[in-house]
């Protein structure tokens, strides 16, 4: 009978006969080599067969504490309760030699401590390279950040926007009196300026004789003066600068007196209803060199196709402050003009 809570042999078929009483059974695994004969697969086992050497059920328990097939009494003593440090028989209570079974007392070489599995004779399988792209060999292609709208940058750009436009704006002003454009058109303008009792001043004078040069040049075969008076003049400035151009040599008939208007917007506006009724769309305005991108402007909403020629003399262009005001002025006209589509109420004898 096995110890008390030793239930080891509780589930041992009969001995076969031949079979020495108190020996290990060894299983081997099929195909092994192991010789299967009962005198091969059985061993005495007695503490005599190892002198001078613990038990291996001891080195077991010390190595794996008690076993799944020990009971309460090997638990407590590793041989039928006797001293541990006396080195006790293995014979249980009974008297009877009892079989216990012995596990690997340590992980195989190789393994990793806590797992069971066998390592892998061919080595740890290689990590395919990371890619950015994603595709074989490399992660899914990740999707673009969205960046979030931050309201600060808009504020910031739309202040940079306005402190930008003004210095802008007076450097194509600045640029564009600088341009002396002379196409083949089918007439020539000349804006008004001040005139004093059927004289012009010598700012419009200035106008008169440059284009009075185009004319003479071929550029047009037409020569159109426009401009109204002020309250209580006689003369308007159309007709004063083609009595001008009359008495220079020009024939009557080609020059065309456009009187009234009392800004450039009005003026333009007036010789738009003589270039509708006489069919042309081609022009060459005449003014002074920074009066010429606000008046084209005016010109090209009207539907003309217009170009400029300002001219180079007049006191408009002799002293640099002055030159620097008119360029100041016509900045800030233009800008008036494109928000509220009007002319400044700023007298200047070039306007």
């Amino acid at each position: 009978m096995p110890a008390g809570g030793d239930d080891r042999g509780a589930g041992v078929p009969n001995e076969p006969a031949g079979h020495e009483p108190g020996a290990t059974r060894v299983f081997s695994r099929p195909g092994s080599g192991v010789p299967d004969s009962p005198q091969d697969r059985t061993q005495p086992l007695s503490r005599e067969d190892y002198p001078g050497a613990e038990a291996p059920g001891e080195r077991a328990a010390d190595a794996y504490g008690p076993t799944a097939s020990s009971g309460p009494a090997d638990r407590a003593a590793p041989y039928g309760g006797g001293d541990p440090g006396a080195g006790a028989d293995p014979v249980g209570a009974g008297g009877e030699e009892r079989t216990r079974v012995l596990r690997r007392t340590g992980p195989s070489p190789g393994t990793v401590p806590g797992s069971q599995r066998e390592p892998d004779p061919a080595g740890p399988e290689p990590r395919a390279p990371y890619r950015r792209g994603g595709g074989p060999g490399g992660s899914p292609p990740r999707p673009p950040r969205r960046r979030r709208f931050r309201l600060r940058w808009f504020v910031a750009l739309v202040l940079l926007l306005v402190l930008a436009a003004p210095p802008a704006t007076w450097a194509w002003v600045w640029y564009t009196a600088r341009a002396d454009e002379r196409p083949a058109s089918d007439a020539i303008l000349v804006l008004g300026a001040s005139q004093y009792n059927g004289r012009p001043s010598p700012i419009f004078e200035a106008r008169l004789a440059h284009a009075e040069e185009l004319y003479r040049e071929g550029v047009a075969p037409v020569l159109v003066t426009v401009g109204g008076n002020q309250p209580g003049d006689n003369y308007t400035e159309g007709g004063s600068g083609r009595d001008w151009l009359v008495e220079q040599g020009v024939p009557a008939d080609d020059v065309v007196a456009v009187e009234e208007g009392g800004d450039t917007l009005q003026s333009i506006t007036a010789v738009a209803g003589v270039f509708e009724e006489r069919d042309w769309s081609s022009v060459v305005i005449v003014s002074d060199p920074w009066h010429s991108l606000r008046s084209r402007q005016m010109a090209e909403d009207h539907g003309m196709e217009a170009a400029t020629s300002p001219s180079r003399s007049g006191p408009a262009v002799i002293e640099r402050e002055t030159q620097m005001w008119y360029i100041t002025r016509e900045t800030a006209s233009l800008w008036y003009y494109w928000l509220f589509g009007d002319s400044t109420d700023i007298e200047v004898d070039a306007a």
